[in-house]
């Protein structure tokens, strides 16, 4: 009576072992069974200390569903005022939007958000020489090792302090208001934009570095027409992303005083006014909602597009505002 081989049978004659070759067999199955085991250990591990680090980092900010349980009828009356309520044509209940809207115009709050433009634009386009500038130096394709790494140092020290901490870091050289705000942007972006640049010069071809080479070009020749134009659409749409980032850190600064909706928001969160808080949120809403769409908008038409390779630089910029209209309402 013959009976039916193991799957161990049927691996070592899938393998071509024979009788003699079942120890091989063997040992590499408790390998693979060792290892398994192994990485299940490790993965518990890996658990248990995530599990008592988020418990450890909930106990330092005294985190409690008991107390969250507590505050909720307060933040329930404060709902009314974030959303006042109101009934149109005496018959529709609904939240009373002409109460954000008279504040709005009262506050000022469009002049507010054209100063927080104001201060990411500017911010944005003071610090774009000096990303430029950290991103290039601090590439090993133009720096050797170790000197770029100065320019890089540079670069972490200031991504290691935040926008916010640059303000108090300013206030000697110009105070707290949109002034110091800019300048805080421009720190900002120096670090972070210029990091993003480095990152793309590292990954490009060296094709037509060689070729520009070849022609008997000097060092910036190689680097502007070697290096940086094959990057160009790429700090572009790095640049868009940027400014997308930089509004939201202008209404930050705001808060502690440099001006623009973050200010106006600031005053009326000491004051308690949750309907005008919530004005103020609207418009932060969609300030960054339409700066994000653009930036959007932006980097998939230098995605797509090949108009910027095939055209000059300005003429680019100036057809640009055009395409990506199009391209937001669905239209090539």
């Amino acid at each position: 009576m013959s009976s039916k081989p193991s799957r161990i049978d049927e691996l070592r004659t899938y393998l071509g072992f024979g009788e003699g070759g079942s120890s091989a067999v063997d040992k590499k199955l408790q390998d693979i069974k060792r290892r398994k085991t192994i990485r299940r250990l490790w993965g518990l591990v890996g658990l248990l200390a995530f599990a008592a680090v988020f418990n450890w980092s909930l106990s330092t900010v005294g985190f409690s569903l008991a107390e969250l349980y507590r505050q909720l009828p307060e933040f329930g009356e404060a709902l009314t005022g974030y959303f006042p309520p109101t009934l149109y044509f005496d018959l529709i209940p609904f939240v009373d939007v002409m109460q954000y809207w008279e504040f709005m115009v009262e506050a000022e709050l469009f002049a507010a958000s054209q100063v927080t433009v104001a201060i990411a634009i500017a911010g944005t386009a003071l610090g774009l020489p000096l990303a430029l500038f950290f991103g290039v130096m601090a590439s090993e394709r133009v720096v050797p090792y170790p000197f770029n790494f100065a320019f890089r140092l540079t670069m972490s020290v200031i991504r290691a302090i935040p926008a916010l901490v640059w303000v108090l870091i300013l206030i000697p050289l110009g105070g707290v208001g949109p002034f110091t705000a800019t300048l805080a942007v421009m720190i900002d972006t120096g670090g972070y934009l210029g990091r993003l640049f480095t990152d793309e010069l590292e990954e490009i071809a060296d094709g037509p570095i060689e070729g520009i080479r070849s022609t008997g070009a000097n060092k910036p020749q190689i680097i502007s027409f070697g290096m940086l134009s094959q990057v160009f659409r790429q700090f572009i749409a790095w640049l868009a992303f940027d400014l997308e980032h930089n509004v939201r850190v202008a209404i930050s600064l705001g808060l502690i005083g440099a001006g623009g909706l973050g200010l106006e928001l600031n005053v009326q969160r000491r004051t308690f006014n949750y309907t005008e808080m919530m004005a103020c949120i609207i418009l932060v809403i969609l300030l960054a909602g339409t700066v994000e769409l653009l930036s959007q908008r932006l980097r998939s038409y230098l995605r797509d597009d090949e108009e910027v390779e095939r055209t000059g630089i300005l003429e680019a910029f100036v057809t640009a505002p055009a395409k990506i209209a199009r391209s937001a309402m669905g239209r090539r």
